[in-house]
């Protein structure tokens, strides 16, 4: 694995401006073997020989679980390759990886008590319902769940990020080389394309991916090639990465390696520099781009708290992404989820698959939400379980209310 500083993460007012060297050491870390069952949405395992699942492990340095106990938060990580959603929670002081069965998701997005999924033809709608958590086992750790309210079918759009627009839910639609939005009559309703991209057409002409909303507005996305030829980004993959300002069509920058990701935080420019493996910064005035810190895969998935960046890890598939830095003799690749120190550069802790995970999309930090559920659709407990008004409740029973 790569260097890990042994550092203590903290959670104050003051952390963005605390020095490193003032954080209090740390033993070296070291790695845990964790077998990761897989769990129904009443969290009974399992079994490792039931049909057409995998089961699939991880290991992960001591710093991992106490960065998130400490921080006060969980994770969701999207793997389309297995077609899993995962929650990584801290439980007893070890980490716990909570898997849920989605057809291949992707994006997510976070809007107070709302989360929105991207699979391979539906956008699925949750609402943290904390009501729910007495059905949970056990209630006493859980502190929320997220409840299957709303399913959109938009068919195969390959739909890669996801946000928020003030309260409106936006998506990279990949296919059709567009931002779109969603209603109730319409697969999407297209908002925006790039100037460069003549026609909506099911091509996947640019890969656009990424979605970066910057005070309730949909301002900068990625993509992996300025064209508008079917799958035209494939020939120029190396270098051919750029970021554009949504608002006004410019490009700000030009030249990457397979961005993804871009995020504002902390009032920067962040995004991953993919088939470099690097986190990189960007100045929207000049494109100048700085690098921050590299890790040992292909970066796709960012989100922050404070200033610790949690970063995406994915095995290169030799066959897509021939030619990219990371795929020469020699390289570590690995999956799983990194977490980088931005102040400098540092990776501080990592949790890795083995087995079954090969590919991550997706990484959302939940803060303030230590031990989440999320409730698959079909699942017993969005079957069983009935959320009513509380106007309406007056006229339940008590003995059926929860």
């Amino acid at each position: 694995p790569p260097r890990t500083t042994p550092v203590e993460v903290r959670r104050s007012p003051d952390a963005d401006a605390a020095p490193a060297a003032e954080a209090r050491r740390l033993p070296a870390p070291r790695e845990h073997g964790e077998p990761t069952p897989l769990t129904d949405a009443e969290g009974n395992e399992i079994a490792p020989d039931a049909p057409a699942e995998v089961v699939f492990g991880s290991t992960h340095t001591a710093t991992f679980p106490r960065a998130l106990e400490q921080l006060g938060a969980s994770l969701l990580v999207t793997t389309y390759q297995t077609g899993h959603l995962i929650a990584f929670r801290v439980a007893d002081g070890g980490l716990n990886t909570h898997f849920r069965k989605f057809a291949s998701p992707m994006g997510l997005a976070l809007n107070r008590g709302q989360l929105a999924l991207g699979t391979k033809a539906q956008v699925h709608i949750f609402e943290n319902q904390p009501a729910m958590i007495p059905r949970l086992d056990p209630p006493d750790r859980h502190d929320a769940c997220f409840m299957p309210r709303h399913t959109h079918t938009t068919g195969d759009i390959r739909v890669h990020d996801l946000g928020y627009v003030g309260d409106e839910l936006w998506l990279v639609n990949t296919r059709f080389s567009c931002l779109a939005t969603l209603d109730d009559r319409h697969s999407f309703v297209p908002v925006w394309r790039p100037t460069f991209i003549s026609a909506y057409a099911p091509e996947d002409r640019c890969h656009l991916n990424g979605l970066c909303v910057v005070d309730d507005e949909a301002k900068y996305v990625t993509a992996l090639g300025e064209t508008d030829e079917p799958n035209g980004w494939r020939e120029h993959k190396l270098d051919g990465g750029i970021l554009i300002d949504v608002p006004s069509g410019e490009i700000v920058s030009r030249g990457m390696c397979f961005p993804h990701s871009p995020r504002w935080h902390d009032g920067r420019l962040w995004l991953l520099e993919s088939g470099r493996g690097v986190l990189v910064t960007i100045d929207p005035a000049t494109g100048d781009r700085t690098d921050v810190g590299a890790v040992p895969g292909f970066a796709r998935g960012l989100s922050f708290i404070g200033p610790y960046a949690f970063i995406g890890l994915s095995q290169v598939r030799e066959h897509v992404f021939d030619g990219l830095p990371l795929t020469g003799d020699g390289v570590d690749r690995n999956c799983g989820v990194w977490v980088m120190d931005t102040r400098n550069g540092e990776v501080v802790a990592w949790a890795r698959f083995s087995g079954g995970v090969h590919e991550i999309y997706e990484v959302v930090a939940l803060p303030g939400l230590r031990y989440p559920e999320i409730v698959e659709p079909g699942a017993d407990l969005a079957d069983s379980a009935f959320v009513l008004p509380d106007s309406a409740l007056t006229d339940v029973p008590a003995a059926l209310r929860s």
